[in-house]
């Protein structure tokens, strides 16, 4: 053989060297030579086993929900909860139980497939004011399960056949947080906001006129929160009878429906003064703080009839069987939110200022400041990064501009009259110190 040929050790083939990558794995003159052919044949071979050895090892959902359900007692989902959101307490054993049942239903559904013996979905709705923690809750469940949860605007959804999202779009905002894996997706968590939006205008009373956002959006949600297969487009395509399609069930997605429902407690105030003498000289006039009862000592009393006469039509409330109801948070409550969970805004400006040698210090008058002000705004915990960002934009501008390690100390006056906090370095005031003490 020539030294512009070889034969291939493997096929037995003599090849011509033209060019360079005609050229054996092994020198020829070692007796021993493979040809590119039979090189891309290994590889397509070498990867079609570890495909089969990734796709072996791959866990179906089915496969892991045992082990879900052993790590994740209602008790455990709690005690999650516990380390991210202050009071709530009911909200949070409601959460707990419905999360952990739901997945049980999902098992037995799995073990006893073919009988007729189904458990019926547990579908949630959670009342609670601006604020309070609803988004929160089910964001931090999420994490916990490791499992897809995608948040949709029930106020952007339209009737089909108006201009707006169709109630699909739900949906389709799981299978993107679930990495568009279908499987992921018929087992996540869509909780759709701002769900007392849709709700009837009109209340208890059918409207004669077109109501493209409210009853008809509940009409169309009622097949998906029930369990069905949906389909959906993909992002950022028309949707036309010849576009291809994503086909979802939703039999074994948890859907949870939130919203402040304000008024509702009014509604919950008249059914539990029902009966009694409302007119005339005879009347029952219940004391002052009867008939002005707080928020939180209502919103707990909410059934599914208030519902109803607040606008959610008689067949959504019959698949939305658990009731979870938040309270308005109080002036100490916000405090705590402020220090003491893990993801506290007051830690995060520390974290972040830490980065630059700087120790960030809130006096106690100043964090009173921030929760009064955030109860003045009516937007409950929402707002108190925001009021904390106001004051310390400035500080967090300036600071990098030296290296030097210091002190920021937020004052009262800071968050209520805009005062610049107090800036302190650290190596003046170490050598302050060292001169007190010799």
């Amino acid at each position: 053989m020539n030294v512009d040929s070889f034969r291939c050790s493997l096929c037995g083939r003599v090849v011509k060297i033209k060019e360079r990558s005609d050229a054996p794995i092994l020198e020829p003159n070692i007796g021993f030579g493979v040809c590119k052919h039979c090189i891309k044949e290994l590889y397509g071979y070498i990867m079609e086993d570890e495909h089969a050895k990734i796709h072996s090892q791959k866990k179906t959902f089915a496969d892991t929900l045992g082990e879900l359900l052993e790590k994740n007692k209602p008790h455990v989902i709690k005690e999650y909860l516990d380390e991210f959101i202050i009071k709530q307490e009911r909200a949070k054993k409601i959460l707990s139980v419905a999360v952990y049942n739901h997945y049980k239903r999902m098992k037995y559904g799995l073990e006893h497939a073919g009988m007729d013996d189904e458990i019926d979905k547990s579908n949630v709705i959670i009342l609670g004011p601006t604020g309070c923690g609803k988004t929160a809750l089910l964001s931090h469940l999420s994490k916990l399960l490791d499992i897809p949860f995608a948040v949709t605007d029930a106020s952007s959804l339209t009737e089909a056949g108006f201009v707006g999202a169709d109630v699909e779009v739900a949906v389709r905002n799981l299978y993107y947080a679930a990495g568009q894996d279908i499987e992921k997706t018929e087992h996540g968590i869509i909780y759709l906001d701002e769900f007392d939006k849709i709700a009837r205008k009109s209340g208890e009373n059918n409207s004669i006129t077109a109501d493209p956002g409210h009853e008809g959006v509940q009409q169309g949600l009622l097949k998906m929160l029930e369990g069905s297969v949906v389909e959906f487009t993909a992002r950022g395509q028309r949707k036309h009878p010849e576009a291809p399609t994503i086909k979802v069930d939703t039999r074994n997605i948890l859907f949870i429906v939130g919203g402040a429902f304000v008024g509702i407690d009014k509604i919950v105030a008249q059914r539990i003064r029902k009966g009694e003498s409302n007119l005339g000289f005879g009347a029952d006039i219940p004391p002052k703080e009867d008939t002005d009862a707080k928020f939180n000592e209502l919103i707990h009393q909410v059934r599914p009839e208030d519902l109803m006469k607040y606008g959610i039509i008689p067949e959504i409330i019959g698949r939305l069987p658990v009731i979870c109801t938040l309270e308005t948070l109080d002036e100490n409550a916000l405090l705590r939110i402020l220090t003491e969970p893990k993801n506290a805004p007051v830690k995060q400006y520390q974290k972040l200022l830490e980065m630059d040698k700087v120790q960030l210090e809130f006096e106690e008058a100043a964090l009173l400041a921030v929760a009064k002000k955030a109860i003045e705004r009516k937007t409950g915990a929402r707002s108190l990064k925001g009021i904390i960002e106001d004051t310390m934009l400035d500080v967090m501008f300036d600071i990098p501009k030296s290296d030097k390690p210091r002190k920021v100390i937020v004052t009262e006056a800071c968050i209520n009259d805009g005062a610049d906090p107090t800036i302190i370095s650290l190596d003046e005031e170490n050598e302050s110190n060292a001169e007190v003490a010799d």
